[in-house]
């Protein structure tokens, strides 16, 4: 069976995305939402990079490409900065009777006990109202921290802690609202940005947490949050822009599942613009890793290394992102309706060998 899909967004994940839905015999791009006018027009396969046509034209039109009937769009559009219109974005699409997996909002990957049912209902509801199912993944939140370590504890006879990292260098991550406006790189070091808000990291990675203690049939007690930053040592540049001495350079922050006072689902993040910074925190295996540890009997350490065929970590994360969703179109397409989780949907494997 062939699924016709709508790629919705055409930037730092969306351009993989078509790449991935080129690559797959089983997927059909039908159409290609763009928020810029200066990208309509274009084929498909120039916006992606991949030096030839696909014969799909980019279009600004959104009840165009909806009055297409597509089987699954896959939304990219970025939500950090624009959560309530992502999410009306959602059930717009929900709504027409189309399926959607995406990248954002985050917390949908496992929003309950995340975030207030006010901000998830509105899904719910749309994806009843349109018999349609919705599933929001990634790499990270996603297949790093949902899939991987469950699997891992799969092998466990006793499981006192389950930690997810990602330790990443992102000096190549071109996305300056990202880093600079969001993380606070490159900001004084007395400035808050908007992850180190209170309760904004949980509402990004809270998910992460409660899915997997939910999925090893754990109650926790409440989350907590903790962060440490470091400076700039000199004056140096990374894609997104320039670092001043002196400002921040160097992100660490835990998300922390807790019961009974203990920390037994954590998710970690180790943030570094260059690979001498913080020499004392955890070490990425290679270029950029996600690492699982499962503390328990007996203990785990499982690192998945990055690297693109362009020899860059950041490239790889990004691809990661978009063919966890593009791999699952068919499972979504194919599940009852409804907001879905990694706990409901049955192994996504990628598809065929050259």
């Amino acid at each position: 069976m062939t699924y016709r899909v709508v790629q919705w967004s055409t930037g730092n994940v969306g351009r993989h995305a078509i790449a991935g839905i080129d690559a797959r015999p089983d997927l059909e791009l039908a159409g290609v939402w763009v928020s810029n006018p200066a990208k309509a027009g274009r084929d498909a396969g120039d916006l992606a990079g991949l030096g030839r046509d696909l014969g799909v034209t980019a279009t600004g039109d959104a009840d165009a490409l909806l009055a297409l009937r597509p089987d699954c769009v896959v939304y990219t559009s970025m939500a950090d900065v624009r959560l309530m219109e992502a999410i009306g974005d959602l059930c717009r699409i929900l709504r027409a009777g189309v399926n959607v997996v995406s990248s954002s909002p985050v917390f949908l990957q496992f929003p309950d006990g995340v975030v207030p049912p006010e901000m998830s209902d509105p899904v719910r509801e749309a994806a009843a109202a349109g018999g349609a199912s919705v599933f929001v993944n990634g790499i990270d939140p996603g297949f790093a921290n949902d899939v991987l370590p469950l699997a891992v504890t799969g092998i466990s006879e006793r499981i006192d802690q389950v930690r997810c990292m990602e330790i990443l260098n992102y000096n190549t991550y071109d996305q300056a609202t990202v880093l600079f406006d969001i993380m606070g790189f490159g900001r004084p070091m007395d400035d808050v940005p908007m992850l180190l808000q209170p309760g904004v990291l949980t509402m990004a990675w809270g998910s992460v947490v409660r899915q997997i203690a939910a999925g090893l049939g754990v109650e926790l007690d409440e989350i907590a949050e903790w962060h440490t930053r470091l400076p700039a040592p000199e004056t140096f540049a990374v894609s997104a822009g320039t670092i001043e001495k002196g400002t921040a350079a160097a992100l660490r922050f835990e998300v922390r599942g807790m019961r009974g006072g203990e920390a037994v689902v954590v998710l970690e993040h180790v943030t570094r613009l260059r690979d001498d910074l913080a020499p004392d925190w955890p070490q990425p295996a290679g270029a950029g890793c996600y690492r699982v540890e499962v503390r328990g009997e007996p203990n785990y350490t499982v690192d998945l290394r990055l690297l693109g065929t362009d020899g860059d970590h950041n490239t790889a994360g990004l691809k990661a992102t978009a063919m966890r969703l593009v791999n699952a179109v068919p499972a979504v397409v194919e599940a009852p309706p409804g907001l879905l989780t990694a706990l409901d949907l049955p192994l996504i494997p990628g598809r065929g060998l050259l």
